[in-house]
């Protein structure tokens, strides 16, 4: 999330009442989730094993619980639960309307039709020439480019599936990212799409998904992608362009897939996978899969 305008380490500490480590007046540009953060942005930290992780990101300002040695050229928020208020500033500086309240502002371009059953949140762009279905909902923040058609039962924006356990029970991440959907995209019929966190999920131009697909947050799909049904897409993934998924295929948190791939149906995408044509449980080169099958049915 990048504010309207750069706030100053005081502000932000002031806001959350941490102690900070660095130049009162050092700018800060926003907040981010450590799979997207840029320089200037805020990522938080709450657990010893991601210290390093979060101290050596892009991220320029990290909001952490215990105060350690801070890099040169960063700052450090010192917060009893980073978590809880990561979530303070992002809702401060991002107002959370979950269908509650019709502002609207939206902007909807020329040729573009949309069925009067559909649901818009605010703050949403569409594009020209796009078709919207009966029992579309679009949620705040939202970006349709032109050319786009989104069937029957879809939902673009939900919140992220991300929490943390206090208590026993299940806190939620609360997301203040949005979706972008670039030209020419077809998503199918029930398809449910997450907003960022704190970034975009973004669907590239061109791409077709089928019927009843999931993809969560900040998960970027690339161009001229083709995805079939039931796929399920966990956050944070990158899906390079052209990449083809078939039904009932299943990518892990935070993967990756190069581009020009093909996954076949059912396949689990458990780790980064290079270029080629993947099967089975976990992703296994199909060249090999077959050399191993003609081998096992050779000894019955």
């Amino acid at each position: 999330m990048t504010f309207h305008q750069p706030q100053k380490l005081k502000t932000i500490a002031d806001l959350i009442g941490a102690k900070f480590i660095g130049y009162e007046d050092f700018q800060v540009l926003g907040t981010n989730e450590i799979h997207r953060v840029k320089s200037g942005e805020i990522v938080f930290v709450n657990h010893p094993k991601y210290y390093d992780k979060a101290l050596h990101s892009a991220a320029t300002i990290i909001l952490i619980d215990k105060e350690v040695e801070c890099p040169p050229g960063k700052a450090l928020l010192i917060s009893d639960d980073p978590f809880r208020d990561f979530n303070r500033i992002n809702t401060h500086f991002t107002k959370i309307y979950n269908f509650t309240e019709t502002l609207h502002d939206v902007e909807i371009g020329e040729g573009t039709k949309i069925h009067p059953s559909a649901v818009i949140g605010n703050h949403v762009v569409i594009g020209k020439n796009t078709i919207i279905f009966p029992n579309v909902v679009i949620g705040d923040r939202t970006v349709i480019g032109d050319n786009v058609i989104i069937q029957s039962n879809t939902v673009l924006g939900g919140d992220a599936f991300y929490y943390r356990k206090l208590n026993g029970n299940y806190d939620r991440l609360i997301s203040v990212g949005n979706i972008i959907i670039e030209n020419n995209v077809e998503i199918g019929n029930g398809c449910t799409i997450d907003r960022g966190v704190t970034d975009s999920t973004i669907i590239g131009e061109g791409s077709v998904l089928d019927n009843q697909i999931q993809v969560g947050h900040d998960t970027i799909i690339g161009k001229r992608c083709l995805i079939a049904s039931q796929v399920g897409i966990a956050g944070c993934c990158i899906i390079g362009d052209e990449v083809t998924l078939w039904g009932q295929v299943g990518v892990a948190s935070g993967n990756s897939i190069e581009a020009g791939s093909v996954i076949l149906g059912k396949t689990g995408v458990n780790r980064d996978l290079k270029k080629g044509t993947y099967i089975g449980m976990f992703a296994e080169d199909f060249k090999t899969y077959l050399k191993k099958e003609v081998k096992l049915r050779k000894l019955k």
